[in-house]
């Protein structure tokens, strides 16, 4: 075993390897990062994303959950992967290159603790997530880069807002992370005639006429028309 460790054992360099978590929330119809505050060197009191060096036993979205877990105590959360990024620079200590993962959550439901190596960890506004360490202000422009062509083709949004709300809700969430003015009725025209949301007007008590009907998002429904060949679109 040992002269096949040598024999493949080759003179390169072996930069280390991290990973870094994009978690997205919407609250309060403003879209949110979660951050945490540094309590180790480099960038001692800075904020940054959750994460850290991959172990060598562990795939690299093993270690996003891992550190999720370790820093901000959240677990179970669907994580997409989103670039990897290598600039020679990005860490002061030595050669790393980071791996980000993104992911869409209803902020309300997970309540961050602050582990290992963190002094903090909060929901943040995009106003408020400045001058991050490291990268992490390249890492999250491209984060929302990506979830601002994604929800226009795909039902994500779904993700940031409570089982059950109004088209109001979902109306003012794809305006917040656009970022443009989108016509009312129209919007209102294609999300229903993509018949994917469930009424549930019947349910709500002593509702007025003009009251917004509360709806739910029927994922199987979305799938089949997926099959079919028609897709969400905004």
């Amino acid at each position: 075993m040992k002269q096949v460790k040598e024999q493949f054992c080759y003179d390169y360099a072996r930069p280390a390897v991290t990973v870094d978590c994009v978690i997205f929330g919407f609250d309060a119809n403003e879209l949110k990062v979660l951050l945490t505050k540094r309590a180790i060197d480099p960038y001692l009191g800075k904020m940054a994303f959750c994460g850290g060096f991959i172990g060598e036993t562990e795939t690299a979205e093993q270690c996003a959950r891992r550190k999720l877990y370790e820093e901000a105590g959240l677990s179970d959360i669907f994580l997409e992967q989103l670039y990897t990024f290598s600039d020679l620079d990005r860490d002061p200590r030595f050669r790393v290159i980071s791996v980000a993962y993104y992911a869409l959550v209803q902020s309300t439901n997970y309540q961050p603790v602050a582990g290992v190596g963190i002094e903090s960890v909060q929901w943040f506004s995009l106003a408020e997530a400045k001058d991050l360490a490291f990268d992490h202000n390249r890492i999250l422009e491209l984060a929302l880069q990506r979830l601002k062509g994604k929800i226009r083709y795909e039902p994500i949004g779904f993700e940031l807002l409570p089982p059950r709300f109004t088209l109001p809700d979902l109306h003012k969430l794809y305006e917040t992370i656009l970022e443009r003015p989108i016509d009312r009725g129209n919007f209102r025209k294609k999300i229903l005639s993509l018949d994917v949301l469930v009424d549930h007007s019947a349910t709500q008590q002593n509702r007025r006429a003009r009251e917004a009907k509360i709806y739910s998002f029927d994922q199987q429904k979305y799938e089949a028309l997926k099959v079919k060949g028609c897709y969400f679109e905004i």
